[in-house]
């Protein structure tokens, strides 16, 4: 089982990325609790040295094995769905922008809220159409690097574009791309599935990405899910990919990040 957790690049105002402010500070602090890789949040990859990134990551041994995107929208409205075409043009530009280093570190690129919400004097239908087209030209662009885009089902509190595996798995048959898939997260999941693990079992090898918090979206172990039976059904399904901790900073951050490794490492230990 390969574990991970959010870091983010710059000050956010998302609540649930448990890790900010000194980059170079949380990453090793990151690899010193035991984590294998670091899932960057980026909000515009312009801002970035990627160079510098990727020294401090794999100085600590660390992989990068996604790429979230959902500060555009949280810091700058940008969204897929938004009625204005230039803002729908510059928040497929961003996703397209991240594509260079998520080809150097084999991460995906996720779409989030990055996909937007229907905003009013919009139908759904409309939205949604936006919305495939969108990520047809994200996938497009993507593919001849071998890059893999993921969108992630959002709770109904936070969209109504997507809320459940049944809804990805329809978006993903429409999009029809080979390298466009889900990440599911337990939190949301908690919400939307009638069964967690049936859900995980329905999406199978369309999960490109996997993230953890429990019920409360507190660290995994403060809440009411089953991890066990959660991942073992998650590994079930040939998942190999990243365990990655996308959780609120509490108590507090480090205590958080701490407890949620500890208890996801417990289950598996001899």
């Amino acid at each position: 089982m390969k574990l991970s957790i959010v870091l983010s690049t710059h000050p956010a105002q998302f609540q649930a990325v448990a890790l900010k402010g000194d980059f170079e500070a949380n990453v090793a602090r990151i690899a010193a609790w035991g984590y294998d890789g670091v899932e960057l949040a980026v909000r515009d990859p312009k801002l970035v040295d990627a160079d510098e990134l990727l020294r401090i990551v794999s100085a600590h041994g660390l992989e990068v094995p996604a790429i979230g995107t959902g500060q555009a929208w949280g810091e700058e409205g940008l969204s897929f769905t938004d009625p204005d075409p230039e803002v729908r043009a510059a928040a497929m530009q961003r996703v397209c922008d991240h594509v260079p280093f998520a080809a150097r570190t084999g991460a995906v690129i996720i779409i989030g809220l990055l996909r937007g919400i229907v905003k009013p004097g919009v139908g759904h239908d409309q939205a949604y159409t936006w919305l495939v087209e969108a990520l047809q030209r994200c996938s497009a662009v993507a593919a001849p690097h071998g890059v893999r885009l993921v969108l992630e089902p959002i709770n109904r509190y936070e969209t109504t574009l997507v809320n459940n595996v049944e809804q990805g798995l329809a978006l993903v048959e429409e999009v029809g791309a080979d390298n466009f898939g889900l990440l599911l997260d337990t939190f949301h999941m908690n919400i939307e599935e009638a069964v967690i693990e049936d859900s995980i079992r329905a999406a199978g090898d369309r999960i490109f990405h996997f993230h953890v918090a429990d019920s409360n979206r507190w660290y995994p172990g403060a809440g009411h899910l089953d991890f066990k039976a959660i991942l073992d059904i998650l590994f079930a399904t040939g998942y190999r990919g990243y365990v990655s901790g996308e959780f609120m900073p509490l108590p507090d951050a480090d205590t958080a990040a701490q407890r949620g490794i500890a208890h996801l490492r417990q289950l598996y230990s001899p």
